[in-house]
């Protein structure tokens, strides 16, 4: 396994991996866990060669928010990746991603807009960004994201599309469904903020949306349900909640009730020092 941290290295180790078959790509920003590896080994059974880059990237952390408190565990990190058959790990430094001088940032409207996109302004330009620049250096056959951030993946596919990034193709971008733990709490690199106490409240999460969906599946009113579920959080021991909103699961539309098309329940919401996010299915309403 190649561990490389510039960029010339980087472009001739892609043209010899490149020689040998296909390659995929899994972007990370480190302190990997049961969930990254997933996509790792989701990347493996689809190309000849799995590159994952690992890169705690500035430009989509806000003023206030953890950029310097985010773990950065390079060593563990790479120990993990050698038992999954991975043959290059990219692992820039700032510096080399964004060089002195660098002035160029990419925005994507529409599904940016919202959610996560209203909570941290300008954090979907900063992910644009630096994806973009990643599929340009390793120019990956296959790229793979996990659906934990649907918002995320839907403006990765987007900026793909409108910038005509063909290697990956816009289909080649792959979502992998979140990886949870037994008690139903999507796997996230923040989790590791939580105090034990605070890690058993968080099951409060993925228990109270399921409530939801089944409700709003059975036709309880949208509005009503989401502000339970709000309440519910709150009673179980978040001390706020960002958002808890139905929307379309392809354009991202806000939606005040179930409609003929898939949907997704959308929550963020903050315990002690962590901010959780989380996303489910919603079934299409019958007839």
């Amino acid at each position: 396994m190649q561990i490389i941290d510039s960029l010339l290295p980087l472009r001739s180790a892609i043209e010899g991996l490149r020689r040998d078959g296909t390659i995929a790509l899994v972007p990370t920003m480190g302190a990997l866990h049961e969930g990254h590896l997933t996509l790792v080994r989701e990347a493996g059974k689809r190309a000849s060669h799995v590159a994952v880059s690992i890169f705690v990237n500035p430009r989509q952390f806000g003023a206030g928010e953890d950029l310097d408190a985010y773990p950065r565990q390079l060593e563990a990190d790479c120990a993990l990746l050698r038992g999954e058959n991975v043959s290059l790990v990219w692992a820039p430094k700032p510096a080399e991603m964004y060089p002195q001088g660098y002035a160029t940032n990419i925005s994507v409207s529409g599904v940016s807009e919202g959610l996560c996109g209203g909570d941290r302004p300008g954090h979907f330009d900063g992910v644009a960004t630096v994806v973009c620049k990643l599929f340009n250096q390793v120019l990956p056959d296959f790229a793979l994201f996990g659906e934990k951030d649907w918002q995320q993946l839907a403006v990765i596919r987007r900026m793909a599309r409108d910038l005509d990034l063909t290697r990956p193709a816009v289909g080649n971008i792959i979502g992998v469904p979140t990886v949870r733990e037994a008690d139903g709490l999507a796997m996230s690199s923040r989790n590791a903020y939580l105090t034990p106490s605070q890690r058993a409240e968080a099951a409060t999460l993925p228990r109270s949306m399921r409530a939801a969906i089944a409700a709003i599946e059975q036709g309880a009113p949208v509005g009503q349900t989401l502000e339970s579920l709000r309440a519910k959080l709150v009673a179980g021991g978040f001390s706020s909640v960002d958002y808890a909103e139905l929307r379309d699961a392809d354009s991202l539309a806000p939606l005040s009730t179930l409609g003929p098309n898939p949907a997704r329940l959308f929550v963020a919401a903050r315990i002690g020092s962590g901010r959780l996010i989380d996303n489910m299915a919603v079934s299409p309403a019958s007839g």
